[in-house]
């Protein structure tokens, strides 16, 4: 079975497969140039779903900055269904200290936000590699980080609320950066 991509293993939104053995490993062998950057997510099912997703589009690197859960965290491992230790991680204190290291290492860096001039997600093209920023649930993403961003992206939406879940625009967002890329 392929996917529209055109990638063997199909797609298994619903579930009900189960995971690939050892032997199958990764669709992709190699995690993609893709780096996400999480700043002062507050809720542990959120980043445990965010890791269950990254592992699925094989993300390279999540940051995980400031107050935002990290392993070993038992919700973690409840949400992230296994996936907590086939993800590269790491915890950085300064989300601000994170995305100057992207930059000072030549990844663009983008935010993900409701924010003024904020671009479509429809009309952003991302390059390789490229990084993400995805904000507190509530408070979204500092100013000061928004000051040092390439740019900003937000998801349309037609309805009375303006954003949704963290851990569900994170998926609509890497998935469309994987589908711009091919996969």
């Amino acid at each position: 079975m392929r996917d529209p991509a055109g990638i063997p293993g199909g797609v298994s939104a619903l579930g009900g497969r189960g995971d690939r053995t050892p032997e199958q490993g990764p669709v992709l062998a190699e995690p993609l140039p893709l780096v996400v950057v999480l700043d002062n997510l507050r809720s542990a099912f959120n980043v445990g779903s965010i890791f269950r997703t990254s592992e699925a589009a094989r993300v390279g690197d999540l940051l995980l900055c400031g107050i935002t859960p990290y392993p070993p965290h038992p919700q973690l491992d409840r949400t992230g269904l296994g996936t907590v230790d086939r993800v590269r991680w790491r915890h950085i204190v300064s989300t601000l200290e994170a995305v100057r290291e992207l930059r000072e290492a030549g990844v663009p860096v983008w935010a993900v936000e409701v924010a003024e001039g904020a671009r479509s997600l429809r009309e952003v093209v991302f390059p390789q590699p490229v990084a993400v920023i995805f904000g507190h649930e509530t408070a979204g993403i500092g100013p000061e980080v928004m000051g040092e961003v390439n740019g900003v992206v937000e998801i349309p939406l037609y309805g009375r609320k303006n954003s949704l879940n963290v851990a569900s625009a994170y998926a609509v967002v890497i998935f469309e950066i994987l589908r711009q890329w091919g996969y």
